[in-house]
């Protein structure tokens, strides 16, 4: 698969072309990007990424044309690296590029530790709460040694100023990862969180904990959700809140749901009355729509929340040539990309199969066989 050079039109799903564009050695152009936008070209998370890409691997080619709307990208062999530092900016946060750190980290030829800079809470990626508490213990079902992987955060930033540090170490695999049978999703046993303030009075968390506990007392008594308030440097440069919430299962499976403030000041201008205004600025509003959204990923079943169904599915699609087998709820859009891009890239074809008893989807694949050769070069 190595050599080749695979044409899109779009920016659609680019973060996940790009990602397993690296994986599969393949040269990706991508035409067109936002070509009728107001604001045409790469956006400059985007360019970013590429960056970051660039950093964690040795002799990747990005090219790009003077408007921005034509990318020419090719992989370079995955070196990881140690005390590397990238610069996230402030148009997303710090959760938007962990994934893919987190996915090519793994197999690189050495082990990768990164401190990330910028925003570590917002309301479009995963913040860095979710990902330490739900996404790095769903590896060990892959033969990681989870024990080796780590996210910690230095000091928080809220939208939209940022001023957060995280930093990332992930191991490397032995040589490939283990297929993974994974349909027994279990029944609740027990709800954690994190409610976080930065640069707010510290009773909003509380806030926050009373507003979720107040529904989930009703259903359960094991629910614990810690504070998490920063003050002074660690509390970046902007005020926010928010609270990420995890349900544990009989059999170990975490589902999370998390809900954060929007800023309503953003680069010294308040944003317009748009959507995004209407979202809940209460810490009651926010708690219990957190608690709600926990509920409804309860509901919908699954051994992942859809927020992970995309992770899930590369990880299959990366193992060792043996069968997996995983239950998610319904798919999310995310999900169904993921999906298409997996068979694109890596030749990888799930077969999908309703459960109606359970309402859940169960997805079954042969893992594409692919290795570390980076780390058996060294």
């Amino acid at each position: 698969m190595s050599g080749a050079v695979r044409r899109v039109r779009g920016s659609q799903q680019l973060r996940l072309r790009l990602v397993l564009a690296t994986l599969s050695g393949t040269t990706l152009r991508v035409d067109d990007i936002r070509a009728t936008s107001a604001a045409p070209g790469l956006k400059d998370y985007e360019a970013s990424l590429l960056r970051l890409l660039e950093k964690i691997s040795h002799g990747a080619n990005v090219e790009i044309n003077e408007t921005g709307t034509k990318l020419k990208y090719k992989p370079g062999i995955l070196v990881g690296g140690r005390s590397i530092v990238h610069d996230c900016g402030t148009s997303r946060s710090v959760g938007y590029f962990l994934e893919p750190l987190l996915i090519l980290g793994l197999f690189g030829k050495s082990p990768l530790t990164i401190t990330l800079k910028g925003i570590t809470n917002d309301i479009k990626d995963p913040s860095v709460d979710t990902f330490r508490s739900t996404t790095l213990p769903m590896l060990k079902q892959f033969g990681i040694p989870t024990e080796e992987l780590e996210l910690k955060i230095v000091t928080r930033g809220a939208p939209p100023l940022g001023g957060g540090e995280v930093r990332l170490r992930v191991p490397l695999i032995p040589i490939s990862l283990s297929a993974a049978t994974w349909t027994d999703e279990g029944m609740v046993k027990r709800i954690r969180g994190v409610a976080y303030s930065t640069r707010v009075s510290p009773q909003m968390a509380n806030r926050m904990i009373d507003s979720a506990r107040g529904i989930f007392n009703r259903l359960l008594p094991d629910v614990y959700i810690f504070t998490d308030h920063y003050t002074g440097h660690e509390s970046g440069k902007s005020p926010g809140y928010g609270i990420s919430l995890v349900a544990e299962t009989t059999t170990g499976c975490m589902l999370s749901s998390e809900k954060t403030a929007t800023s309503l000041h953003r680069e010294g201008t308040v944003i317009e009355q748009d959507a995004s205004a209407h979202e809940p600025q209460l810490p009651e509003d926010i708690g219990r729509q957190a608690a709600m959204m926990l509920l409804e990923e309860i509901k919908q079943g699954g051994v992942v929340d859809s927020t992970h169904q995309g992770l899930l599915f590369i990880l299959c699609a990366l193992t060792a040539e043996d069968v997996s087998k995983v239950r998610v709820g319904k798919l999310s859009p995310y999900g169904i990309q993921t999906l298409r891009l997996v068979k694109e890239f890596l030749g990888v074809q799930f077969s999908i199969r309703a459960d109606p008893a359970s309402s859940t989807v169960i997805l079954t694949c042969v893992g594409s066989g692919y290795k570390n050769l980076s780390r058996k070069v060294s």
